[in-house]
């Protein structure tokens, strides 16, 4: 039985690690290969297929095959990747001048997020 707690715990302690890590460096990770491009101040929501909230840094969203990273101008520190975001685009865009609801799992507010402008992300060629 102590064997098998010390197997699960051995199992874990990976995901558990990847879990507690600086959130500059999973985002640094995650745009690795790409190249920055002009900012920009909105982004078509039609074309977002997901996003990816990184603790109190940013949230990135994925659309095609460009990423945007949005580190917000104020709230940043409402940003918990558990947390669901809350959006309401104006015409069919979210803009810099947007704010995004943060609510916790049982759907209570937890903070608002004041996006700033769109740094999108492509693969370097």
């Amino acid at each position: 039985m102590i064997a098998a707690a010390a197997l699960v715990g051995l199992v874990a302690a990976p995901a558990m690690a990847a879990a507690k890590k600086d959130p500059e460096v999973r985002l640094a990770e995650r745009l690795e290969g790409r190249v920055a491009g002009e900012p920009v101040r909105c982004i078509d929501t039609s074309r977002i297929r997901s996003s990816t909230i990184y603790d109190r840094t940013a949230i990135v969203f994925e659309a095609g095959s460009t990423l945007y990273v949005n580190r917000p101008d104020n709230g940043a520190r409402a940003l918990r990747r558990s947390d669901i975001m809350v959006t309401r685009p104006t015409i069919n865009r979210l803009c810099n001048i947007d704010t995004v609801e943060m609510r916790d799992q049982s759907g209570f507010y937890s903070g608002s997020v004041f996006l700033g402008d769109f740094v999108p992300y492509k693969k370097a060629s």
